[in-house]
């Protein structure tokens, strides 16, 4: 995801034709929050885990697992928190253009999806998941459209769930463009069918395991935000 946003900034800046400059600028800039704010928060996630791995000794400082997860949690602070980063998404990079970025960009996810043609199950897994996915962010984005411009404080509630639905969803369009490429090698007969077999094996489980996260961060952003400002303060 990183890559794939490093890359759109480049041709933001770099490509010959201008349309084109404008268009993978304003991806470019719509990508920016999103993998700080997701990549950061996932590698919290990810260090803690290598703790529960561990196990007792991980949490003593047998292993170093602990310090990595020292060292990983400055990381969703750093350059604007978390917190930032969404608002940043949603009232700027989003709210600007009345969500066109984010849209064309779904548009586009979703017709390299279909493109994606093969009957190994890890990729119809992949692919179907990532599609349902994007359909969801899709739905995710028009309910926050309407938020932002009727009840602003409605949409900010609901801004990380926001930048974490796009994050999963990004993912998941990613891993199945990758569990494709991984058909084709092993179709080839490549020398690393161990490395695309692993590709598989990766994009099935995030398909089944991580993408169905997706299901409740949009049901947040379309129903958690009252919950929040209608919130008293004082019972808090």
């Amino acid at each position: 995801m990183a890559l794939y946003a490093a890359y759109q900034l480049d041709l933001g800046r770099a490509h010959p034709d201008e349309a084109t400059r404008a268009v993978a600028q304003a991806r470019g800039d719509l990508l920016i929050p999103v993998v700080k704010g997701f990549c950061t928060e996932a590698g919290v996630e990810i260090a803690s885990l290598g703790i529960q791995v561990h196990g007792g000794m991980g949490y003593i400082e047998e292993t170093g697992a602990a310090q990595t997860l020292r060292d990983v949690r400055i990381t969703t602070i750093y350059e604007g928190t978390t917190g930032i980063q969404s608002n940043d998404l949603i009232g700027r990079k989003f709210g600007r253009d009345g969500g066109a970025a984010l849209r064309a960009f779904a548009e586009e996810m979703q017709q390299s999806l279909r493109a994606l043609q093969g009957d190994n199950p890890a990729l119809v897994r992949t692919r179907d998941a990532a599609l349902e996915a994007v359909e969801r962010l899709g739905g995710a984005a028009t309910s926050l459209l309407q938020k932002l411009a009727s009840a602003p404080d409605q949409a900010m509630a609901v801004s990380v769930p926001f930048l974490k639905l796009c994050g999963f969803t990004i993912g998941g369009w990613l891993m199945a463009r990758a569990a494709h490429a991984a058909v084709g090698k092993l179709a080839q007969g490549s020398a690393d069918r161990e490395f695309f077999e692993a590709k598989l094996a990766s994009a099935h489980f995030y398909a089944t395991q991580v993408l169905p996260q997706t299901l409740a961060l949009d049901h947040v952003v379309r129903l958690g935000s009252e919950a929040v400002v209608t919130m008293d303060a004082a019972l808090i």
